[in-house]
């Protein structure tokens, strides 16, 4: 034990005394928590051109749960993914169309490629001088400290025009994969004593490719397994404006704040469990089952499981079957139902296909067993983290790699609502809170 720690869990409790607030009175003032109501539909705080999610259709003048949609700049994103996958990689083309709102031609693409391949650089010895100093098994860390120490190598850090942002956008889509992948051999090396190799990217190679291709010693992958982070990649691109991480962009942006810190604002939220990391969860969840349950065809065996999990009786004890439920789809998450087919191709090729029937028994169970436990408003299916953590093991991606992956992609979302915000933008966010203290006179100190 630290020396102060006695001291601060004692003051510890002190903060939970005084900041702990009767849930009776969020429903008194009627305080929406997490902006959000009592059938989880979120606040409405904005307007937007670039996604659209779908969950529930009027019927009758009532609202019922329906399969879930997820439009891109008005493209069905399963539409997209149908559209350039067997022909090309996705990643640059779906970026192209958030940030500038149509789908490039060929000739558009080609010159969107070029611009991308030509920022994948970063500013001499920055490798050396700040992602291999320090390092840290957190890469989502290593990853802010980058993009916030690549502010003092802007010399127009600060100018919000829309042309200037624009090409810091692009600039920090382009080197992304670069700050997280070296941040993890940093990490690798030092901490893990492993060996250390810096793979320069390719410009000839697609985003994905460049990825894997950085990631492992010998650089080699299949195109199986490019293709399916590639589509990976565009699933996780962007998701509305009222997501944790990009709601927090719009706010950090209309402060007027310049994009490094706006960019840092969004890594910070990402990295909770709640958010980004619930595709380690699902991993770390997943193991825990294979370990403790015998038989992984035997369903009585696994749904019992599953209820000892919501029961708080194994695994992490918080509760949580993760990967299942979303805070806006009800049916389905289009995003795993696109994803599925894939994971059950890269497992078919990996020898994982007794891992997949796991998991796609499991996506058919959890439903039920939690709706047994609580009342379901919405319906409760699998969320895309809960294949997109088995892709990545399959990848050979390490844990630690997990959410700045996910990163990688959201950028792209990222940087198109700073760009709207930045366009549309009036005033400051600033939601208001109801006070519920008690006023008091002052009271002098030897009187206390």
């Amino acid at each position: 034990m630290k020396k102060n720690d006695s001291y601060f869990a004692d003051y510890a409790e002190l903060c939970r005394e005084a900041d702990k607030i009767d849930v009776n009175l969020f429903d008194e003032y009627g305080v929406q928590r997490g902006l959000r109501d009592k059938n989880g539909n979120g606040v409405l705080a904005g307007l937007t051109h670039i996604s659209r999610i779908e969950s529930f259709k009027t019927e009758n003048g009532r609202k019922v749960p329906c399969d879930g949609r997820l439009w891109y700049r008005g493209y069905d994103c399963i539409e997209l993914v149908n559209g350039f996958r067997g022909k090309r990689f996705g990643f640059e083309e779906i970026a192209y169309l958030l940030l500038f709102g149509e789908l490039p031609d060929k000739r558009e693409l080609e010159k969107f490629h070029h611009i991308i391949a030509a920022n994948r650089t970063l500013p001499t010895n920055f490798t050396r001088d700040v992602i291999m100093k320090a390092s840290s098994n957190d890469i989502m860390n290593s990853l802010t400290r980058s993009v916030l120490t690549l502010a003092s190598y802007d010399r127009s850090c600060n100018d919000t025009s829309i042309e200037n942002v624009l090409r810091q956008c692009i600039g920090l889509i382009s080197v992304f994969p670069m700050l997280a992948v070296y941040g993890y051999h940093a990490y690798n090396h030092y901490v893990n004593d492993d060996s250390m190799y810096i793979h320069r990217p390719q410009k000839k190679l697609s985003t994905a490719e460049n990825i894997l291709m950085m990631l492992r010693p010998d650089k080699k992958y299949t195109e199986l397994e490019a293709i399916v982070l590639d589509i990976a990649l565009v699933l996780h691109m962007e998701h509305g404006g009222g997501n944790n991480s990009t709601f927090t962009t719009r706010v950090v942006t209309s402060s007027g704040s310049d994009t490094y810190s706006v960019i840092a604002a969004a890594l910070s939220s990402l990295k909770g469990p709640k958010h980004g990391g619930a595709n380690i969860k699902v991993v770390e969840m997943m193991r825990d089952i294979e370990a403790n349950v015998a038989d992984w065809k035997d369903e009585e065996a696994v749904e019992d499981y599953l209820r000892r999990i919501l029961n708080k009786e194994v695994f992490d004890k918080k509760g949580l079957i993760y990967g299942m439920g979303h805070a806006v789809y009800s049916l389905s998450d289009p995003r795993a139902q696109v994803f599925k087919g894939f994971v059950q191709q890269l497992a078919s090729a990996k020898g994982r296909d007794k891992d997949f029937a796991l998991y796609s028994m499991i996506e058919r169970l959890a439903p039920r067993v939690i709706s047994e436990k609580a009342r379901i408003y919405k319906g409760v299916s699998a969320n895309v983290d809960f294949y997109s953590g088995f892709v990545y093991s399959m990848l050979e991606i390490p844990l630690e790699l997990y959410t700045p992956i996910f990163a990688i992609a959201r950028i792209v979302g990222w940087s198109a609502h700073r760009i709207e915000e930045l366009i549309n933008m009036d005033k400051i966010i600033r939601p208001a809170y109801k006070s519920v203290m008690e006023e008091r006179g002052y009271v002098e100190i030897e009187e206390r």
